[in-house]
């Protein structure tokens, strides 16, 4: 199925003259849309009844047509042409995705006024709005849009007074201009004139990513970066363009990969986006469900925690998994690695529910790269290769110390960041190629086409008491991946200690499948000290142990922790990744307890026996 699906990898690997290799495809990039209002017109001339995009409302689904987004984007881009905004005055939303944010930004790009979309965690999650404070400084927005202006009063009570609010018209309030007063505009001959005049180097968005540091980041994102980077993906993805993607999708489009990726998929090929309200929390996965009884996509992107809050419904609900499968073609994870337990019971569903085969993938960038930089566009055995280059990207894998970093060079990667000409210099080498803190290997030194493996950031690192070099990304990978989807994510610990430990997170939705009847999934704490939990956790990790090398590699003690990480602390991003350096950071306490001798109460050893091998 794949090799149907997919084109044929042809990579050329070289070694580099100071250590290191250059992998890059053979097959040149081939010409594209100068600009995503492009992308939208052109499906709007030669499919304009198809639809784009639906969300639901109290009726179902409300959905808009090529056409119909077409128009109502040329009147959002005149009315923000009549408000003066460009460059210098972008718009910013502070909500999440809706029909309303996707015809807003498609007025954006329409009349080459820059789109901020912030996380809504930002807002409504925060409790002191540093980061919202922070990004809205950076951006400097002359309009900012919320789909409540009740909900969203106490972030808009940051803002800087003269910045017009424009609220969706089910949450306006008498201080905020209606949305339908921007749809409302007539437009005229100001749109063309600015249309024609929005080009590849047009800054299309500005996203935020904080890195290690905690603090935003906004990373400037061309028409030049988002249209090379979905030609390059059809190119490599040819099926797209035989059939149209159809997405049920909830990934935020403050984020690279829901909103440059998947929104930006939809609209290169002429596909229909259904706004899943849902997500991979037990407050909301019953939404999702919903919404996948009734649209079967053609293409499933997600992250392993949605996968992992996902399985059990479509283990245990026969029709919604026939549903599910129907016409689905590729099922995609990105944002962390998907452990090998998800894989094979996806493996099997697909293999008993899918009318074809399904091919499983991957692929990895940044929010710098817009995002996609390699892809596996051929068959995998499991998870972990990230693939090979796309048609135009260079990917260097540069030494660094002991490890090779991934660096990167094509049209998809950033001019730099907002105001900050410092990070801007920092982020690029002497030839001019992105770091990306990231490390990979090469799956065969000897054929660049089987692709790469990714070995966690190059930051992670540190060094135990007996000087061995820790790589604390490839650890928590392995870890996670033994513990058959039980643990959300962890933290590697043991900077100048004699031996390795974990701060876990217990995944809710994964435990529920041990969890005695007596213990409540929705108490983390009951979930944490749970028997059955510590057990599976200790014989997972052991059984990782057996397999690790020396103590560089093994893990003597975990902590499973029931405070979740915090965002106004910088501990975990909008797209769930966490930040270890702010993890280690702000829970010291925890991390001394799990060296105290003893050792101290909810602290799991992992068996003597699997410690003492090698």
């Amino acid at each position: 199925m794949a090799k149907a699906l997919f084109a044929s990898p042809d990579a050329e690997l070289r070694p580099l003259p100071t250590g290191g290799w250059l992998l890059s495809s053979r097959n040149p990039l081939a010409e594209h849309e100068r600009s995503v209002g492009e992308m939208l017109r052109g499906w709007a001339r030669v499919a304009g009844d198809r639809l784009l995009i639906a969300e639901r409302d109290a009726g179902g689904w409300r959905g808009l047509t090529y056409a119909e987004a077409r128009r109502a984007a040329d009147a959002i881009a005149q009315a923000l042409l009549e408000r003066g905004l460009g460059p210098e005055r972008p718009v910013a939303v502070l909500s999440g995705n809706s029909v309303d944010h996707a015809l807003l930004a498609l007025g954006c790009f329409t009349a080459g006024v820059p789109i901020v979309p912030v996380s809504a965690a930002y807002s409504l999650q925060s409790t002191d709005f540093t980061k919202l404070r922070q990004a809205l400084e950076i951006a400097r927005p002359g309009l900012v849009y919320v789909a409540d202006a009740v909900a969203f009063g106490r972030a808009l009570a940051t803002l800087d007074r003269g910045v017009e609010v424009v609220a969706g018209d089910s949450g306006a309030d008498g201080a905020a201009t209606p949305f339908r007063e921007l749809l409302s505009t007539s437009p005229g001959r100001d749109v063309e004139q600015a249309f024609a005049a929005v080009g590849p180097d047009t800054v299309a968005k500005v996203l935020f990513t904080s890195g290690s540091t905690g603090g935003p980041k906004g990373v400037l994102t061309t028409h030049r970066m988002l249209c090379s980077n979905q030609q390059a993906m059809t190119q490599v993805w040819p099926f797209l363009r035989a059939t149209p993607p159809v997405l049920v999708d909830w990934l935020p489009w403050s984020h690279t990969f829901g909103g440059s990726h998947d929104f930006n998929m939809v609209l290169k090929n002429g596909g229909s986006l259904y706004i899943d309200a849902g997500r991979p929390a037990p407050a909301l996965l019953e939404a999702t469900l919903r919404n996948l009884r009734e649209v079967s996509p053609t293409l499933y992107f997600n992250v392993p925690a949605g996968f992992s809050a996902l399985l059990p419904a479509l283990e245990a609900d026969h029709e919604l998994a026939e549903r599910f499968f129907a016409r689905l073609q590729v099922i995609f994870y990105a944002g962390a690695s998907l452990s090998g337990d998800l894989w094979e019971r996806l493996r099997r569903l697909s293999a008993r529910f899918a009318p074809a085969d399904v091919a499983m993938t991957t692929s990895w960038g940044a929010t710098e790269t817009a995002p996609t930089v390699t892809s596996a566009h051929f068959p995998l055995e499991g998870p972990g290769n990230i693939g090979v280059p796309l048609p135009g990207v260079q990917l260097k894998l540069a030494p660094v110390g002991a490890r090779l970093e991934l660096r990167v060079k094509g049209p998809n990667v950033t001019p730099g960041y907002v105001g900050r000409p410092d990070l801007t210099a920092a982020a690029f080498d002497e030839e001019g190629f992105y770091r990306t803190g990231d490390a990979g290997d090469l799956i065969d030194p000897e054929d660049g086409g089987r692709g790469v493996v990714f070995a966690g950031r190059i930051a992670e690192e540190f060094k135990l008491t007996t000087g061995a070099w820790v790589a604390a990304g490839s650890v928590r990978t392995g870890a996670l991946a033994a513990v058959d989807g039980l643990l959300q994510d962890a933290v590697v610990t043991g900077h100048d200690r004699d031996h390795l430990g974990l701060l876990a997170w217990v995944n809710a939705a994964a435990a529920r499948r041990i969890l005695p009847a007596s213990i409540d999934a929705g108490d983390p704490a009951a979930v944490a000290g749970c028997d059955a939990v510590v057990e599976a956790v200790r014989r997972g990790l052991g059984s990782y142990n057996a397999h690790a090398g020396g103590s560089s590699s093994r893990i003597a003690r975990a902590l499973l922790l029931t405070e979740p990480p915090s965002l106004d602390a910088g501990e975990i991003t909008d797209k769930g990744n966490i930040n270890q350096r702010a993890v280690l950071d702000r829970r010291d306490e925890d991390v001394r307890r799990l060296y105290e001798r003893g050792p101290a109460p909810g602290v799991i050893e992992i068996a003597e026996t699997a410690l003492a091998r090698g």
